[in-house]
């Protein structure tokens, strides 16, 4: 079980919930602090009072009186209005997060929802019911308006779910699980869509598939280093301490650990002095992009318990004020730079892909192949992995860098933080797909070399690869060995994975 208190959630926690299904429950005290806030909306709403989103418009119309008889009416037109998103709906797991985000960001007490907005919320979560929510169409400032509109729907019994593995109404899901739809009171649309979540959601989801991925590259390289015959000295702890990046000297730790009693690594002279920078420079690169991944992990775990929305409620309704934390810039830098992480992850991969297939580069069989000239081998596989890290180098162009103005000018600089976290989770599936095609042509190479020369745990993992792709005894149609791999790896998971200082654990994710 998961307590939200609107101040602690982690992404392992959220891991938890959006994974494997945890059930949700809020804090007492949270809930007394959404009650509280709950009752200076109300006070706000008798006396009248001039304030933004509450009893006025929105954006450019700010301005706009809206009389107490007609709040009700301002909420729902809000959110029908505001629910213009287009384009393929974020994955499901996205949609999940989003839901869990949000109902974390108002227990915080500073948003003036009633705990009937909380409930029905929780209960989304604990049911299954995933409201559809289109990707396109957020500026990544004032909220992710476009986005969250879609989840408010949902509350009020209208859009799309995916509910027990089918897309469907969402009044015929609730139905099934007896929740009552609700009509939105004063500022409870704008609670619900004043946010970053949906870029946020995005980026957490990103950012955990990203994690695996960085430690199982470090796993395919090993095994690229024994089919070419990698010096092991280069990875020795010594180099790596004088330098000083933490990050740097763990990536050499784990694949000293990993090729610990590999007979197939070389020391330095042994057949070359050193070698190319892809293999040489594997705990430079590799560590860099840790680097860059721990500050996201950082970014997103502040994120994940930040007040967003806008007024905010302070002193029990004494003091409301309107300000900017919708605005994703945060985030946005940080999805940004989990861009180039991941493409550099790939990049180095596409150039060892490269060195294990060129003849020119190597002493193995050119491409792979078993019959060289009546078979290509892997020629076309490095050609696919080129075009991937050539799309990921136009995907890694920074989001953030780009603004346009927005309702009239009054909302005149925006993140663009949602369309990062987009492109950095295409920028992911297109890293891994290249890892996968690294891992193939590696698994080819130490067969060359001599399976039985291979260090233990890479063995290990060679076995488990091998019942997925067998060897290249005859060209076949590569293309469904990228994708088979490429979806393991996605659902393979490492044990210890949190623990940088120690070697994961192999295990599969059921």
């Amino acid at each position: 079980m998961v307590i939200l208190t609107g101040y602690t959630l982690t992404l392992e926690e959220i891991k938890r919930v959006v994974y494997d299904n945890e059930i949700v429950v809020a804090s007492k005290d949270s809930m007394e602090a959404v009650e509280k806030s709950r009752k200076a909306v109300d006070k706000i709403v008798e006396s009248k009072k001039v304030i933004y989103g509450i009893t006025t418009g929105f954006g450019k119309f700010a301005d706009v009186y809206i009389d107490c008889s007609d709040v009700e009416e301002l909420q729902l037109n809000l959110i029908h209005s505001h629910a213009c998103g287009v384009g393929d709906p974020f994955p499901e797991l996205v949609s999940r997060a989003m839901i869990l985000l949000r109902t974390n960001a108002l227990l915080k007490g500073y948003s003036g929802v009633r705990t009937e907005v909380i409930e029905i919320l929780i209960d989304l979560v604990n049911a299954g019911i995933h409201p559809v929510i289109p990707q396109q169409g957020s500026l990544g400032a004032s909220g992710d308006l476009a986005p969250l509109s879609h989840l408010a729907l949902v509350l009020m019994g209208e859009g799309e779910v995916v509910y027990q593995g089918k897309t469907q109404k969402a009044i015929d899901a609730l139905s099934n699980e007896r929740i009552e739809p609700i009509t939105l009171k004063a500022k409870e649309g704008l609670a619900l869509i004043n946010g970053t979540q949906a870029m946020t959601a995005m980026g957490v989801i990103g950012y955990l598939e990203a994690e695996q991925l960085a430690y199982q590259s470090e796993l395919i390289s090993s095994i690229t280093l024994e089919g070419l015959r990698g010096i092991i000295d280069a990875f020795d702890d010594d180099i790596h301490q004088v330098r000083g990046y933490k990050e740097q000297v763990d990536v050499a730790k784990r694949i000293r650990e990993y090729l610990n009693d590999s007979q197939l690594t070389t020391t330095q002279g042994e057949i070359r002095v050193q070698d190319a920078y892809s293999l040489r420079c594997i705990p430079q690169v590799h560590g860099a992009s840790w680097q860059v991944l721990n500050y996201v992990k950082e970014k997103l775990e502040i994120e994940v318990n930040a007040a967003t929305d806008n007024p905010l409620i302070f002193d029990e309704g004494r003091k409301v004020i309107s300000g900017g934390n919708f605005h994703g810039q945060p985030i946005a830098f940080a999805m940004d730079f989990m861009k180039l992480s991941l493409a550099e992850l790939a990049n180095i991969s596409e150039r060892r892909i490269e060195r294990l297939v060129n003849p020119q580069l190597n002493d193995l069989p050119p491409f792979l192949s078993p019959e060289p000239g009546l078979q290509s081998g892997a020629m076309i596989m490095q050609y696919c992995a080129a075009a991937l890290v050539s799309e990921n180098k136009t995907l890694a162009h920074p989001a953030s860098v780009d603004s346009i103005p927005s309702s009239a000018n009054q909302e005149d600089h925006v993140s663009m933080g949602t369309i990062g976290s987009r492109h950095a989770y295409q920028i992911l599936q297109n890293a891994r797909r290249v890892l996968a095609i690294e891992l193939i042509c590696a698994l080819q190479a130490v067969e060359y070399r001599g399976v039985e020369k291979m260090a233990t745990k890479t063995k290990g993992f060679y076995m488990e690869a091998r019942k997925l792709v067998p060897s290249m005894i005859k060209d076949r149609i590569f293309s469904k060995d990228i994708e088979a791999v490429t979806t393991w790896l996605k659902e393979f998971d490492f044990a210890g994975m949190i623990c940088k200082n120690s070697t994961p654990t192999i295990k599969e994710v059921k």
